[in-house]
C-alpha cells in the first residue's frame, strides 16, 4: 500500500512541514552529497549518523575502517578515530539524513500527507517540539534494541512515525487515497486512515521482531524499532501537544433522512 493523499483540509498553511521537507532535501543533496542515482558520502553518514555504540560508550568514537566501521574501545581496535561531532548532536543531525533518493522521497511523501494536519492541530512551535521529540524517541528505541551496534541510524522515518501515530489518534476516520500493487497490476482505492496506519505499524512490529529472532535473515538495513519507538511516542504524546482537532467524519455516500 502506497498512500497518495488524505481528504482532510487544513485551516492554516503547513509552513513547518514544508520547511522540514526542504531541510531534508537540502541536507541530502548538499551536505550529504547524495544524488539521484548514487547514495550519500559514507564518511558523512558515519560522522553525523546516530551510532548506538557511541551513545552507550560516551567518549568512544566510530569511523570507517577498511570495508566496515570500527569503534574505539572495541576488542582488537587500536588508535583514535578522527575528530567528529559529539554523539548528542548526531541524535538530531541523523533525523535529517537519508541513505538514498527513494529513502528520502518515501519519508517526505508520508510527512507531507500526514504532517500538515498534525501541524494544524497543534500550531507550529508545538509541532517542531513534537517532531524532534518523536525523532529522539525513535533513536532511543533503536539504541535499546542493540546497544553495541556500530551501524549509523539515519532518516526522518522515526520522527515521521511519531506524526503517523499522532494522526492515527486525531483522525482515525479520515480517508486516504492509496495506490495498491498486486503483482504486475495496481489500483487506486480510498481506505480509512485507521487501516493504512494500523497495518503499517503492525508491519513494523512484525519485521522488527523477526529481525531480532533472525539477525542474519536480511532486514535490509531498516531500523524498524526506530519506527516503533516514534509511532508509540506519537500515540502517547499527541494529546499533550494537540490543542485543536476536527471531529472528522467522511461525508455519507448515500442520502440520510
Amino acid at each position: 500500500m502506497f498512500p497518495l493523499k488524505d481528504n482532510i483540509p487544513t485551516d492554516r498553511a503547513a509552513i513547518v512541514t514544508i520547511a522540514l521537507i526542504a531541510i531534508n532535501i537540502i541536507v541530502y543533496f548538499v551536505l550529504q552529497k547524495g544524488g539521484i542515482f548514487s547514495g550519500p558520502d559514507d564518511a558523512i553518514v558515519v560522522d553525523y549518523g546516530a551510532i548506538p555504540y557511541e551513545f552507550t560508550h560516551p567518549g568512544m568514537e566510530c569511523a570507517i575502517a577498511g570495508q566496515g566501521i570500527a569503534c574505539e574501545g572495541q576488542e582488537g581496535v587500536s588508535g583514535d578515530a578522527p575528530a567528529q561531532p559529539p554523539f548528542w548532536i548526531t541524535a538530531f543531525s541523523s533525523m535529517f539524513m537519508h541513505g538514498s533518493i527513494l529513502h528520502l522521497g518515501g519519508n517526505m511523501l508520508f510527512l507531507w500527507i500526514f504532517g500538515n494536519n498534525v501541524e494544524d492541530s497543534m500550531g507550529r512551535a508545538r509541532y517542531i517540539a513534537f517532531y524532534l521529540l518523536g525523532g529522539l524517541a525513535a533513536i532511543g528505541a533503536q539504541i535499546l534494541v542493540d546497544t553495541d551496534a556500530a551501524i549509523p541510524t539515519i532518516g526522518a522515518s522515526g520522527a515521521v512515525a511519531a506524526v503517523l501515530g499522532g494522526y492515527l489518534l486525531l483522525y482515525p476516520r479520515a480517508r486516504v487515497v492509496t495506490l495498491i500493487f498486486i503483482i504486475f497490476f495496481f489500483t487506486i482505492v480510498e481506505l480509512p486512515a485507521l487501516l493504512i496506519l494500523g497495518f503499517w505499524f503492525v508491519q513494523q512490529i512484525a519485521f522488527g521482531f523477526y529481525g531480532v529472532a533472525n539477525p542474519t535473515g536480511g532486514g535490509g538495513g531498516v531500523a524498524y524499532f526506530a519506527h516503533i519507538g516514534g509511532f508509540a511516542f506519537g500515540l502517547l504524546a499527541i494529546k499533550l501537544f494537540a490543542s485543536r482537532s476536527k471531529d472528522y467524519s467522511p461525508p455519507p455516500k448515500y442520502p440520510v433522512y
